[in-house]
């Protein structure tokens, strides 16, 4: 049995989002080396501040400074600090409630080692050589046993406030299409394409997924498709999209193969984008090394009678 395919993907985007009066507060405040919080209609200082009440859901807008030391309500110890993290050596995660504050603030804490680390030590924070208004602001925090840090009575006097932030989104994970589709892609190497047929209603899937989407029983039998096949459904693209070298516009277009009762993805090639139409018969065209066509090109056959397609739109 050949070996399954892995491969390290990463997704990232900057993910931009405005504030509400209460966190552009919050964050403007950390700029400017200042932790507010909101009270709660019985008096709880809630830190990181929130716009309504967890338990009654009223607004809130009443922002009070805390002190910058606290206390370690609990704590974990991570070994290995992962990209984007705080602290490039072993550190603890720690919830930390500030000296004036009722609730505690997630962030890492420089200690030593995890038997520095104990619940209601002492900890104080330690800020950013250059903030922007941000929660990274907080470098993190360090051990204290010196006297409780007194508020110097900011809240509410700064100017230019944040109103917005954008936080940079990434997930790095390994990928392995399993045993069905490591053998389609093992095939598209080779200039072919093949499906696997259900054994139940015995229709072919392209690409493979191991089991039949309709009657949900395994499949192992491949089965050869295409090369050449069918557009059901198309759109046209407007947008030149980041790393893509293809001019706009262009269409992308499901394509049943030959053979294939399923429709896959593929652009449209070889054809003024406003030429192209359902039922238009179109055949892959590789490049040189790659693993999978770059597009689909019309065969110069006559479009195919809707009833051979129209199952599978």
């Amino acid at each position: 049995m050949p070996e399954v395919l892995k491969a390290p993907l990463v997704v990232e985007f900057p993910f931009t989002r405005s504030l509400g009066p209460v966190q552009s507060a919050f964050l403007t405040g950390l700029r400017e080396r200042v932790v507010l919080g909101v009270r709660t209609g019985d008096g709880r200082t809630l830190v990181p501040p929130v716009e309504y009440d967890p338990v009654t859901a009223e607004e809130i807008r009443d922002l009070v400074e805390v002190a910058p030391t606290g206390t370690v309500t609990t704590w974990a110890w991570n070994h290995a600090p992962r990209r984007g993290q705080p602290l490039t050596t072993p550190f603890a995660w720690a919830l930390v409630r500030l000296d004036g504050a009722d609730t505690a603030l997630l962030h890492a804490l420089d200690a030593p080692g995890p038997g520095a680390v104990h619940t209601g030590m002492r900890v104080r924070i330690r800020w950013a050589a250059e903030r922007t208004g941000a929660i990274t602001d907080i470098a993190c925090f360090e051990p204290y046993d010196g006297d409780r840090a007194e508020p110097a009575g900011h809240a509410g006097e700064f100017e230019d406030p944040v109103t917005g932030i954008v936080a940079a989104a990434r997930l790095d994970y390994t990928y392995s299409p399993g045993r069905a589709q490591t053998a389609y892609i093992n095939a598209l190497s080779g200039h072919r394409t093949v499906g696997e047929r259900c054994p139940a209603c015995r229709k072919v899937y392209v690409p493979p997924r191991g089991a039949c989407p309709t009657c949900g029983v395994a499949t192992a039998e491949q089965v050869e498709v295409g090369p050449r096949g069918t557009v059901t459904t198309f759109c046209i693209v407007n947008i030149k999209a980041k790393n893509l070298d293809i001019e706009v516009p262009y269409v992308y277009a499901h394509i049943a193969l030959d053979g294939a009762d399923l429709a896959l993805h593929g652009r449209i090639g070889g054809i003024p984008y406003d030429e192209v139409r359902m039922g238009l018969r179109v055949e892959p065209v590789w490049t040189q090394g790659a693993r999978h066509p770059d597009h689909y090109r019309p065969t110069g056959e006559p479009d195919a009678d809707y009833d051979t397609y129209k199952e599978l739109l």
